[in-house]
């Protein structure tokens, strides 16, 4: 725990570092922050532990003695098992009340950081509110990330809506003020003000006023941008706030919103694109130029009529004129092109919801994963420290290292996967502890039978059979 607690203070040590918190907001950071590494910090613990003892057991000759005893193995493990039973229901009760109220205070912890200190509160890439203006940098640096490169500014007006004034610059950087307040300071830039005329027919020529400066302050009032109470808890979106109760429930209403969301965008494409109306209209037409129209008018189903256009299609289209024809081309291809950019920027909304719904699920099965990762990864390092008979930090320490990282990162490749689904997010959940449950099935098996970890004899048996055929023969031919 001490470990991943250090790695997480060095994920986050720039929103911690250099911004006047006290050790009481670090204290409780750190505390929110505990509980979601235990996901990953008990599995290893267990898997850790486990082949340490057995190991240790198995070095000192301890199982022999028990088996001289008439203690098998199982009978050895069983009051471990019942303790890893009852481990296992409390870290299913842990993940679904202690995580989620931990991940809910740690992330309304730190949304309040970024509002009390402004430095924070900018994402490098993206328009961020401070004050009366929005920000855009490329670059952040500095000891608290105060100086930024490539700044583009949209400044609000009193009693206008809009972006009416523009600033760029090169650089600048944040100062605070003797006055509760904050200077930004821009470096070698251009300010831009669109000027809006009361005459109407000016205002279509768009006219702007530019100017170039060597150095720009902005005054940013902050008299109630510090007034920020760390307590507050006001962000409660987030799906990993969620216990397995809430998660069913958001789980249904993203399905729902989802699936009806696709039928109201492929109705509407439809509808814009006028394939419910081509029966329709050409049925009319149809009806002054081929007594088929009596049998298309009984079957008034839109395939039906669309399979008697597509045959008739051209029939229709060459009665107009050319510049008929080039009129109703440029009008398909500019609906054409509308339908998909449609499409197109549909495409992304969609993926966004996808991605959020098979991460709910995700997290939904996490927890149940959990609870029997850490029975079986017992039943992995137990019988695997009574087979190689090692124990201490040494060699166990190094295996049980080894197949942690295998079970970590099969699990992290494969809910990357479900992210955009590719895997369904159940697989993806489940794949690393199903991986080794057959192992652990192995490994228990080996170790009862009194067995190594690889039986080499079915390779070093035949080998040795056949030197020793050869060599037999050749001391015949000698003979």
């Amino acid at each position: 725990m001490f470990i991943f607690v250090l790695q997480g203070i060095w994920l986050h040590i720039s929103e911690l570092a250099g911004k006047d918190l006290d050790y009481g907001v670090i204290g409780k950071f750190l505390l929110y922050l505990t509980p979601s590494l235990i996901p990953l910090v008990l599995p290893l613990t267990i898997l850790v532990s486990s082949i340490m003892v057995f190991g240790s057991f198995a070095e000192n000759y301890e199982f022999a003695a028990m088996k001289s005893s008439g203690i098998s193995l199982q009978r050895a493990m069983r009051s471990l098992i019942v303790f890893i039973s009852f481990l296992s229901i409390t870290a299913l009760f842990f993940a679904n009340t202690v995580i989620p109220w931990a991940e809910f205070k740690s992330i309304n912890l730190r949304y309040n950081i970024r509002e009390l200190k402004p430095a924070m509160a900018i994402v490098e890439g993206a328009f961020n509110e401070i004050g009366n203006v929005n920000i855009k940098v490329r670059e952040k640096y500095g000891e608290d990330g105060e100086k930024f490169k490539d700044v583009i500014i949209h400044k609000k007006t009193p009693r206008k809506l809009g972006n009416y004034t523009v600033i760029k610059a090169e650089s600048g950087e944040l100062v605070s003020t003797n006055d509760n307040g904050l200077a930004l300071i821009l470096y070698n830039g251009n300010y831009y003000d669109e000027l809006q005329p009361k005459d109407y027919q000016e205002r279509k020529k768009k006219p702007f006023l530019k100017s170039y400066f060597d150095k720009y302050n902005i005054n940013i009032d902050l008299s109630n941008f510090n007034d920020v109470d760390l307590d507050e808890t006001k962000y409660n979106y987030s799906y990993k706030m969620l216990d397995i109760p809430e998660l069913n429930e958001s789980l249904d209403s993203l399905s729902q919103d989802f699936s009806q969301d696709k039928k109201n965008f492929s109705r509407n494409i439809l509808v814009r694109s006028g394939a419910n109306r081509l029966g329709e209209d050409t049925l009319s037409k149809s009806k002054k130029k081929t007594p088929m129209s009596k049998r298309i008018e009984s079957s008034r189903k839109v395939e039906d009529t669309i399979t008697y256009n597509i045959n008739s299609i051209e029939e229709f289209f060459d009665s107009y004129d050319v510049n008929k024809k080039q009129q109703i081309v440029n009008i398909a291809l500019g609906a054409v092109r509308g339908t998909v950019s449609n499409i197109n920027g549909k495409e992304g909304i969609f993926k966004s919801k996808a991605s959020r719904l098979n991460k709910t699920e995700i997290q939904l099965h996490e927890k149940y994963a959990l609870a029997v990762a850490c029975f079986i990864l017992f039943f992995v390092g137990a019988p695997l420290g009574a087979i190689i008979r090692k124990g201490g930090m040494g060699l166990p320490m190094v295996i049980a290292i080894l197949l942690f990282l295998t079970y970590h990162f099969i699990g992290i490749f494969a809910k990357n996967s479900a992210e955009d689904g590719t895997v369904s997010p159940f697989i993806a959940s489940w794949l690393s502890t199903f991986i080794m449950l057959p192992l652990g099935v192995y490994l228990t098996y080996r170790a009862t039978t009194d067995q190594g970890f690889i039986n080499t004899d079915f390779i070093t048996e035949p080998i040795r059979k056949f030197f020793l055929k050869i060599g037999l023969g050749k001391k015949k031919d000698q003979k």
